[in-house]
């Protein structure tokens, strides 16, 4: 096998680019890291293929073909025996039938196309050769990370529990042929083996298509024909053995106008299988032990199976139905409100026309939560496909970063009003600001109908209630009565969310903040002498801010000298705490090692709770005696001391 992929493998000098369509090129194992050995040469590559890309979908595509043909002709040609098979009753074959006798379910479908189904079969082989190659080569995840190593993929496939039913499939048993004729399909049978394939490849169908529904339905459909088309064989085999023609059950014979053409036997084995699966009646009555049987065991399939495919249509049904209410609102709990409240008429028709434009035009409101599965990222980039050239027709945004586009279209909701209704009135409390995606708004003035000026494509309003701008006399009110003319689609973006986008983005904060106080400048409501008040002031505070600071900084370095000079206090006091307990304990062991009668008699101690006498001096500096020790917790006084040079040459100790 390893030789055999070697052959199939394909060989470039050039690296091939990785990117879309899934083919990567890798270093061969034992080259090195794949880079150039030198400047006019490099190692040669081998291909890998990416199991996500597109190259690997085309292929599993195109192995569909080969697995599908097997299961649906092999067993046009393999069931049974023909008109001259043994066990064949009552219909007696003349001699050039039974020179022609194959062990076939249509013997004329073998016999007419030999050739074709031959070279058929050989392509066939060839592209399983070539899948199992391809998946020598296809790479595959580890750890999140696509493993590319030729080594690694090899083993792991040589390992894996398709490998062997992959090798069953190709075994040789055409070979066969040489012994029992080509007029025996059935050897080719273990073809059918690479269903898995098959699965796989609907699979990724499923997953890449437009319309996962219409395809669930398309593939029941093909599920349902081949179990038709294997039952229908099984039956014109059976009607070959006990005698076509040999009863009203059976499949009619040559004799019955029409039947001598295989297409013919074809479509009626087909129809009666038809019949029998799906279980609406209208059969001959089985005459045989044998057709009993058969009726029995297709009426069991058809009750397991059609009650599978009648489940599989209904989950499928349910599933578009439940993609729908992912996408659109439903009103039916709308309209049982309405109804519950009375409140029906104008207002219902209302409701019922907004939630048939979203379906009609396809409007999208609750995309938030069809993209919260998503990383932040990829969300991202789906919302910017989507909504970025939209937001580069509005104005206010023509100049900005991408940086800031790609953070507002992550907060922007899109909203839809209907016709005549007020996107916002004067006087309403900001917590919006609107851009207008497609539809006219009208500014109209306080009677409702008069209009002002109307908004299109690309225009925006709403800010001047969320930015605070110095001097705006209308505070976060709004400042206009803005209503829709028809269906209107906009998009939103909240108090909050502006902020925190413009506080990562101070120049389109600085833009935006400048296009508004051109606005209030415009419509009057712009008070320069506060604006200019309101500069002083916080140019004042930030000021005193300032100085604040610089005080802080100042008192934060004198705190730290101090606590500096406090720890080198501290410091110096341990150690000379230290050196005096060196000396004492020092002290304590020169008296206790001195010679005997060299010290001086010890102070006397008197009785419990009174001190003793004081310890009497020497001459010349004798040392007296110690002094008496009180009792514990008093505090006993010092003992006399003579001067340095002598001690006292006898010593007397007092009494006990």
């Amino acid at each position: 096998m390893h030789s055999l992929s070697s052959r199939l493998s394909r060989r470039w000098v050039r690296p091939q680019p990785h990117g879309t369509t899934g083919l990567i090129a890798t270093a061969e194992p034992g080259t090195g890291t794949g880079h150039a050995r030198d400047s006019t040469t490099a190692a040669p590559q081998s291909w890998t293929l990416d199991p996500s890309g597109d190259w690997y979908y085309r292929w599993i595509s195109v192995v569909v073909l080969p697995v599908l043909y097997n299961w649906i002709v092999i067993v046009c040609r393999c069931v049974g025996g023909g008109v001259g098979c043994p066990g064949a009753r009552r219909y007696r074959p003349s001699p050039g039938d039974a020179a022609r006798a194959t062990r076939s379910c249509f013997p004329a479908l073998q016999e007419q196309h030999a050739v074709l189904w031959l070279s058929l079969d050989a392509l066939s082989d060839a592209l399983y050769l070539l899948d199992i190659a391809v998946r020598l080569h296809t790479a595959f995840l580890q750890d999140g990370i696509l493993v590319r190593d030729h080594s690694r993929i090899r083993q792991r496939y040589l390992r894996s529990s398709s490998f062997p039913w992959d090798v069953a499939a190709v075994l040789p048993t055409d070979l066969l042929y040489l012994r029992l004729g080509t007029g025996v399909p059935a050897v080719r049978a273990n073809r059918c083996l690479r269903a898995p394939r098959l699965f796989e490849a609907f699979d990724r169908w499923e997953t890449r298509t437009a319309h996962p529904n219409a395809f669930r339905v398309a593939k029941l459909m093909l599920y349902v024909f081949v179990a038709i088309h294997w039952y229908g064989c099984l039956y014109f085999a059976l009607s070959s053995r006990l005698g076509l023609g040999a009863d009203a059950w059976v499949c009619p014979n040559a004799s019955r106008p029409g039947f001598a053409r295989p297409l013919r036997q074809y479509l009626h084995s087909f129809y009666f299988s038809t019949l029998i699966l799906a279980t609406v009646g209208d059969t001959p009555e089985p005459q045989r032990e044998e057709e009993f049987l058969f009726v029995m065991a297709g009426f069991l399939l058809a009750v397991l199976g059609f009650a599978t495919i009648t489940g599989s249509i209904g989950s499928v049904i349910t599933n578009m139905n439940a993609a729908d209410a992912a996408f659109y609102p439903d009103p039916e709990p709308v309209r049982r409100y309405l109804r519950a409240q009375g409140a029906g008429g104008r207002l219902a028709r209302r409701v019922a026309r907004w939630h048939q434009h979203l379906r009609a035009q396809r409007k999208l409101p609750a995309e938030r939560s069809v993209l919260r599965h998503l990383p932040r990222g990829l969300r991202a980039e789906v919302a910017a496909s989507v909504h970025l050239p939209a937001l580069r027709r509005v104005g206010l945004f023509q100049s900005w970063e991408h940086g800031v586009l790609r953070e507002l279209v992550l907060r922007l909701q899109p909203q839809v009003f209907g016709p005549g209704e007020f996107v916002c009135r004067r006087g309403d409390v900001g917590r919006e600001m609107y851009f207008v995606r497609e539809g006219r708004l009208a500014v109209v003035a306080e009677d409702g109908v008069t209009q002002l000026a109307v908004l299109g494509e690309g225009l925006y309003f709403g800010e001047i209630s969320l930015i605070n701008i110095k001097g705006n006399t209308s505070g976060n009110r709004r400042t206009a009565n803005i209503m829709s003319i028809g269906y209107s689609d906009l998009f939103c973006l909240s108090k909050e969310d502006l902020a925190e986008v413009l506080a990562e983005f101070p120049s389109a904060r600085a833009t935006m903040e400048a296009k508004g106080r051109q606005l209030l400048l415009r419509m009057g409501k712009l008070d320069v002498h506060a604006e200019a008040a309101a500069a002083a002031a916080a140019e004042e505070a930030e000021c005193r801010t300032r100085a604040l600071e610089t005080a802080l900084e100042r008192l934060q370095t004198r705190a730290a000298r101090l606590l500096a000079q406090l720890e080198s206090s501290a410091f110096k006091m341990a150690l000379r705490v230290e050196r005096v307990e060196r000396r004492l304990r020092r002290r304590r062991t020169d008296g206790g090692a001195g010679p005997a009668g060299a010290q001086g008699p010890t102070g006397a101690q008197g009785p419990v709770g009174v001190p003793g006498p004081p310890t009497a001096q020497g001459p010349h500096g004798a040392q007296g005696p110690s002094r008496a020790q009180g009792p514990p917790g008093v505090q006993d006084p010092p003992a006399a001391q003579g001067p340095m040079p002598n001690r006292s040459p006898s010593a007397h100790r007092s009494p006990p």
